[in-house]
């Protein structure tokens, strides 16, 4: 067994999914302690220790499909913060952020995307500012 193996099974998949989640969101997320919500210990384990934490696809292709499965959803509080992480991470320029917006569109839905505008200009305008 390789090291690395080994080095993987000895931290708790608690600790690889706060580390896998930092990486993703940086400070954006803040952590809960353990025990105060099943739901996020959860979430933890399985999204960023095992989802997140293949090697398949990289950080870019999976937040770029995150983004559609929200923009499908209309849902702007989590677009904002996948918009601004995938700036801070260098995952997306600002003309490729705002092209997702364009492309998602006709498939998530315009009443859907069209929110979505204003929450990605004001991650940007966060970004330049910065």
């Amino acid at each position: 067994m390789s090291d690395e193996h080994d080095e993987h099974d000895e931290r708790s998949a608690r600790e690889r999914g706060l580390a896998r989640m930092r990486e993703v969101y940086g400070d954006e997320v803040r952590e809960i302690p353990e025990g105060v919500s099943a739901f996020n210990d959860v979430m933890l384990r399985s999204l960023f220790a095992e989802v997140w934490d293949r090697d398949v696809l990289s950080f870019r292709d999976r937040r770029l499909l995150a983004m559609g499965v929200i923009a499908a959803n209309g849902a702007t509080d989590i677009w904002g913060l996948q918009a601004r992480s995938a700036l801070a991470n260098g995952e997306l320029s600002v003309e490729e952020l705002r092209e997702t917006l364009v492309f998602l569109a006709p498939y998530a839905g315009y009443p859907n995307v069209a929110p979505l505008v204003g929450v990605t200009e004001k991650a940007i305008a966060g970004v330049v500012e910065d």
